[in-house]
Parts: structure tokens; sequence; C-alpha cells
């Protein structure tokens, strides 16, 4: 496993580039998020999500997640009708979640077995805008649950000694917070808030 120092406000850009390298070639690494570590892979990737599966003991109805650099990727993942984007213009980048109907772009091991659906975040996190930069397309990623476990990770070293037998590479931006992203079925006409969490969204309901 391959650890990368980054400066968690002004990410290194070699050291950047050295992980994108990582995703690129179908390696899974956990990288910063703004709120806890995470998960990462390629699009697309066969032994990074295999990986990843194993770890998170994750089963065909796991709704997986994209995280985009803006909103202009999410269109070619989602379908979004003018009012969705305009909730979504209003809350991004954020914490947040958002499951949306997926298009076939997505490749269907990602989308939601039943549902078809796929969940879209756009971060704010400067090291997840770097990577989401460098790699010029949007990542999978998962948050960083473990099984039998109630808390999230958020000391690196720690995750290091757990898992740094089992993934490829690790960004280690210091001790992050462990918030998990607040989650937002947006399928229906009406906004439902599947997880109350990192970001407050009353406003989309209203």
């Amino acid at each position: 496993m391959e650890v990368f120092y980054i400066h968690p406000d002004n990410p290194q850009p070699r050291l950047i580039e050295q992980a994108a390298d990582l995703l690129r070639r179908d390696q899974l690494i956990i990288y910063p998020t703004d709120t806890s570590y995470a998960f990462g892979c390629r699009l697309g990737a066969k032994d990074a999500l295999a990986k990843l599966k194993q770890i998170r003991e994750l089963d065909d109805k796991h709704q997986f997640t994209l995280l985009c650099r803006d909103l202009r990727e999410i269109a070619n993942y989602a379908t979004v009708d003018n009012v969705q984007f305009k909730q979504l213009k209003a809350h991004t980048p954020a914490p947040i979640t958002f499951i949306l109907t997926a298009t076939k772009d997505v490749p269907k091991k990602l989308a939601h077995a039943k549902k078809k659906t796929i969940g879209i975040r756009v971060p704010s996190n400067p090291i997840a805008q770097a990577l989401l930069e460098a790699m010029d397309e949007p990542i999978l990623t998962s948050s960083l649950i473990l099984p039998n476990r109630d808390d999230i990770l958020d000391d690196p070293f720690e995750i290091e000694d757990l898992l740094g037998n089992q993934i490829d590479g690790l960004i280690n931006a210091g001790i992050k917070t462990t918030k998990l992203t607040t989650i937002v079925d947006m399928t229906s006409s009406v906004p439902e808030v599947i997880r109350q969490d990192a970001a407050n969204v009353d406003s989309l309901l209203l």
C-alpha cells in the first residue's frame, strides 16, 4: 500500500497525480472527503470494486455513489429535470448524497439492481476536488464503514493498521470528522431524506 501525506487545504499536485494514477490502474484507495474518509476507485474498475465489496461485505442491493466535480458531470450519469437541477444547484457542493435515476451510461454493476438509481455527490473538500480534476471523470465512492463496527474510522494511522494489506493507497490528511453524508432521495416529486447527518436539508422539503 502506498501512503500519500497530502495537505488538507493545499494539496500537493505531484502527490495528487500519484494517487490519481493508482485509480487509473484499477486500484482501491482511501481518501478524505468533506465529512470522513472514504473508499474510492475509478468508474468501471473491476478489481478495485471487487476489493471494496469484499472489505465492506456489500451485496448487489447496495446503493453506490459517484463523486462529481460539479453539476455539469451529473447529467451524464443521472436523469435530472429542471426543478431537480435548481434544487441540486442550491445544495452543492455539500456533504449531501442525492439519489437519482441512473442513465444508461452508469455501469449495471453500480446502479441499484431494482431501483436503477445512483447516488451523486459534489464535494467541497480540496483533496477530493483535486483528485476529480486529475481524473477528469467521476470517482466511485463508498463510506468507510466496516462490517461489525459502529464507528467511522477517522484516524489515518488506524486506517493504515486495519486495512493496509487490503487496499492499494491511502491519502493521509490527518484526523477527519466522523460525520456521514446526508442522503436525499430525489427520484419522486417530493424529496425524501433517507439519512440526516452532516448537512441540513430542510429547505429542500419546503
